[in-house]
């Protein structure tokens, strides 16, 4: 159980993150403050929770303080919906369609003598007001994070707060991971996940070894997209952060994330900006396109699964338990395929007899699939792909000058984290943070009436015989 210092960091972080809003600039406070409570506050189970409330925890928390210390320095003069028709819809759907989900998913669910229970109009207002805080980096990024220079900052802060997690996470490394147990009193996971190949995966406040492997990752890109930006003494200190991230990314035993790094080092380090905005395009068609290719059985599942278990037998079976826990749940979400099944876990199948649960859900697609059938899933994931399918589509219609660096990394990153959502949960804060920076720009650089003028310039005027 987590001790009293746990609740006490969560409800310090108000008056942390207003220090933060006084002392920097807007933009740069709310990078801050959301990269540093999702570093180092504590993981779940501490939270709080209320009656009608969403629980408050160390994602929501710090969304809601944002949100408000935003409001306050700019005095409400922030506008928070996007201004295209498209963005601004998915992000009402997203807010307002648990509503829908809660209305029809009334009757209480049977497994033999076992049942959930329904959904009461109440509890709609809770996940409404957990779908806002959760999107609220996106929004407030799209105000406030909208200019190159404002990208590069988010990738400063993306290497900073790597450097500085390496030390803990090394430390992980070589005694195991204690320092949640040390700090707040209880270990947030299983401790048998974070042992692994002799050795121990770091996990420090974090939810899951993975997700510190994803950071990791993320930390080297960032380095990597600025050491290809810098010059001189400056290039050759990135490039060096970017070798000792890519040792302790290495250290913490994650495959799919050091595939990742491997994929992409060489894109950000060689390739152009428009290929690279290229591959961002495919990554989230990948994950758009996963559920509808795993519905059909398109997804070469043997294929893979041989592939893996050429590399390491282990992981080629947590890979197959995974594969056969989402056919399972597949199932169960198209029994509720609009709005989903809702909460208390009536997307899971039950035991008969014991009434445990029978399935696991570990990727994010079908955890949103299941509980808000496919209208949460697109308002989500295409949420999150809208900016860089814009960013990609208005830079081809506005002439040679390649796309932004900064926002062609971030559109990166958001798309590798789009594919990682197939196989886990990895979605954080910082996803909707670099999502709605990158919708940001778009919207400021390359406005409809401008990219469609510059359009009409380029085509060959119309020749008349008289």
């Amino acid at each position: 159980m987590p001790n009293a210092i746990a609740y006490l960091a969560l409800l310090s972080w108000p008056a942390i993150a207003a220090l933060l809003f006084r002392r920097l600039p807007v933009g740069r406070a709310l990078i801050a403050s959301l990269l540093a409570a999702y570093l180092l506050l504590p993981p779940l189970p501490a939270q709080f929770d209320f009656p009608m409330m969403p629980s408050l925890n160390k994602d929501t928390i710090p969304s809601l303080v944002a949100l408000i210390g935003c409001l306050v320095v700019t005095r409400g003069q922030l506008s928070l919906l996007p201004r295209g028709w498209l963005a601004r819809g998915l992000v009402l759907v997203f807010v307002l369609s648990p509503l829908a989900t809660v209305l029809s998913n009334a009757e209480p669910v049977y497994f033999g003598r076992f049942a959930l229970p329904g959904l009461r109009l109440t509890e709609a207002v809770g996940i409404m007001m957990q779908q806002g805080l959760l999107i609220a980096p996106f929004l407030l990024a799209r105000a406030l994070l909208d200019h190159d220079g404002d990208h590069e900052d988010l990738l400063r802060a993306l290497l900073i707060g790597g450097l500085a997690y390496s030390l803990p996470m090394l430390l992980e490394v070589r005694l195991s991971p204690q320092i949640n147990i040390w700090v707040y009193g209880y270990f947030q996971h299983n401790f048998e996940q974070m042992i692994r190949d002799g050795g121990f995966r770091p996990i420090v406040f974090l939810y899951h070894g993975l997700w510190v492997a994803f950071f990791a990752m993320t930390a080297v890109l960032a380095a990597v997209a600025l050491a290809r930006q810098a010059t001189g003494r400056r290039a050759v200190l990135l490039w060096g952060c970017a070798g000792y991230l890519g040792v302790v990314l290495l250290l913490c035993k994650s495959m799919a994330s050091l595939l990742y790094a491997l994929a992409l080092v060489p894109l950000l380090a060689l390739l152009s900006r428009r290929l690279q905005l290229l591959a961002a395009v495919l990554l989230a068609s990948l994950a758009l396109g996963y559920p509808l290719l795993k519905g059909a059985d398109l997804v070469p599942q043997d294929t893979i699964l041989e592939l893996a278990e050429t590399v390491n037998p282990d992981r080629a079976h947590s890979l197959g338990f995974r594969l056969q826990n989402e056919e399972v749940l597949l199932e169960r979400a198209q029994l509720k395929p609009v709005f989903g099944w809702g909460i208390w876990g009536r997307n899971h199948v039950l035991s008969a007899e014991s009434g445990q649960s029978l399935t696991v859900t570990d990727g994010r697609w079908v955890i949103v699939l299941g509980m808000l059938g496919w209208v949460g899933f697109v308002a989500e994931f295409g949420l999150l792909a809208l900016p860089v399918f814009l960013l990609w589509i208005r830079d081809r219609r506005a002439g040679p000058a390649p796309p932004p660096a900064c926002a062609t990394v971030l559109a990166l990153l958001v798309a590798v984290n789009l594919v990682d959502l197939i196989p886990n949960a990895t979605i954080t804060p910082l996803t909707f943070l670099a999502a709605g920076a990158v919708l940001g720009l778009v919207e400021r650089r390359y406005p409809r009436d401008a990219v469609a003028a510059q359009s009409a310039a380029r085509r060959d005027p119309i020749r008349s015989v008289l």
